[in-house]
C-alpha cells in the first residue's frame, strides 16, 4: 500500500516551522553567549533586554554596578586626565575620535553615569563649556553661530543617559531639538542650511528625544518623536537619495555621528514601531548579515565614508576601537537581537 504524499501546502509549512525552530535555537544559544560575557555592560543589557529580568533583580543590579569595572570602561577611563578631559583641556572635540566628547559618548552608551566621579567630571565640562545661548550645545566660540544638531543631539543623549535630565541646560537642549525639527519631520546637522529637508544622517535629534523616559516627554516632544519616526520609516531607514549609500548598509560601533541601518532599527523599534512593514528591507539586511554562529560583526570602523557623502576627509582620523572589526561583536549582536525581539513582540511572533 503506497504512502500518501503530503499536500503541496504542507511542505512549505513544514519548512517554515523548521526554519523558525532553527532560528529560535540560534537565538537561545546567542543569548547564552551574551549572558556569559565578561563585560558587565553586555550582561546588564542581555539580562534586562533579552532574558527579561526585572531592573531590580539581584542579577541585573549586580551587573549594572559592575559596569565601571568592566574592561571596556577601564580602558577608556585609563586615558582620562585629572581635569576630566582626554587629549586636550582646551579642545574637548578634537582630535577626532580621541578627544573628550567621543569618550564620554561611548561611556554613556556602556552605562556609565554621573555616579562615577570621573564621568561626572567629564560631563560637567560640557555643561560649562558647550551650553549655548540658543539652547543647543556646540564648541563654536562665536556667540552668533547657531548650535549644531549632531553635537547637540549626541551630548543631550549622553547627558540624559548619565543622569543629568533635570539640568536646565539639558532641558534647554531638548527644547532646541524640538524647535529645530524640519518640515518633513527629519533633522539636519545645520538647520539653517537644510531648506526644511532632513537627512537620515541627522539621527541624533530623534535619538536624544528617544532617551527621555516616556513619562517625561511633553506633548511637544511626543509630537516630534512621532514625526521623526515617520521620517525614518518613510525612507525605510536606508533609502534616501538617488543611489544606495553603502555605509548605511554596513554596521559600526562606535557610531559617533555616523548613521547606519542598525542604528535606525534600534531607534525606531525602541520607540514602539516594530510592527511597521516599512522596516522589512532593513530587517532583511539584518538577517542577511547574521553569521552561521548566530552573531553579527562590525563591518567597518568609523569614519566610514562612501561615494555620495558629498565630502572627503583630508586626513583620516584615528578610529576609536571598542571591539575589533570582522569578529563577532557582543555589542552589535546584543543590539540586533534586541531589535528582533521588539519586532517579534510588536507583530505577535514567538521569541526565545
Amino acid at each position: 500500500m503506497s504512502r500518501a504524499r503530503p499536500s503541496a501546502n504542507v511542505v512549505p509549512e513544514r519548512r517554515r516551522a523548521a526554519r523558525a525552530t532553527s532560528t529560535r535555537a540560534a537565538d537561545e544559544a546567542t543569548i547564552r553567549w551574551l549572558l556569559g560575557s565578561s563585560e558587565p555592560s553586555i550582561r546588564y543589557r542581555a539580562l534586562r533586554d533579552l532574558a527579561g529580568r526585572p531592573e531590580r533583580s539581584r542579577e541585573v543590579v549586580a551587573a549594572r554596578r559592575a559596569i565601571p569595572r568592566g574592561a571596556w570602561v577601564r580602558r577608556i577611563l585609563a586615558k582620562q586626565s585629572r581635569g576630566g578631559h582626554w587629549e586636550s583641556p582646551e579642545d574637548l572635540y578634537r582630535p577626532k575620535y580621541q578627544a573628550t566628547i567621543w569618550n564620554v559618548q561611548v561611556l554613556a552608551l556602556l552605562g556609565v553615569t554621573r555616579n562615577e566621579p570621573r564621568m561626572a567630571a567629564a560631563c560637567e565640562l560640557f555643561l560649562d563649556q558647550f551650553a549655548r545661548a540658543d539652547g543647543g550645545f556646540d564648541n563654536a566660540p562665536e556667540p552668533d553661530v547657531p548650535s549644531e544638531l549632531c553635537v547637540t543631539g549626541n551630548l543631550t543623549r549622553t547627558l540624559l543617559l548619565a543622569g543629568y535630565g533635570d539640568d536646565r541646560r539639558v532641558r534647554a537642549a531638548v527644547d532646541w531639538i524640538v524647535r529645530t525639527q524640519l518640515a518633513d519631520g527629519g533633522w539636519h546637522c545645520w538647520p539653517n542650511r537644510a531648506f526644511q529637508r532632513g537627512t537620515l544622517d541627522a539621527w541624533e535629534g530623534l535619538s536624544a528625544l528617544a532617551t527621555l523616559p516616556p513619562a517625561r516627554r511633553s506633548a511637544e516632544v511626543q509630537r516630534a518623536v512621532a514625526r521623526g519616526a515617520e521620517f525614518f520609516l518613510r525612507h525605510r531607514l536606508m533609502e534616501q537619495g538617488r543611489t544606495n549609500y553603502a555605509p548605511w548598509r554596513r554596521f559600526h560601533f562606535p557610531n559617533h555621528y555616523y548613521y547606519d541601518a542598525l542604528v535606525g532599527l534600534d531607534l525606531v523599534t525602541g520607540l514602539g514601531f516594530g510592527a511597521d512593514a516599512r522596516l522589512d528591507p532593513a530587517l532583511a539586511l539584518l538577517a542577511h548579515k547574521r553569521r552561521s554562529d548566530g552573531r553579527w560583526v562590525i563591518d567597518r570602523s568609523n569614519p566610514d565614508i562612501g561615494p555620495g557623502a558629498g565630502y572627503t576627509l583630508r586626513k583620516m582620523p584615528t578610529p576609536m576601537v571598542v571591539e575589533p572589526t570582522g569578529r563577532p561583536s557582543e555589542w552589535l549582536t546584543l543590539t540586533a537581537l534586541r531589535v528582533r525581539r521588539r519586532v517579534a513582540a510588536a507583530r505577535g511572533l514567538a521569541t526565545p
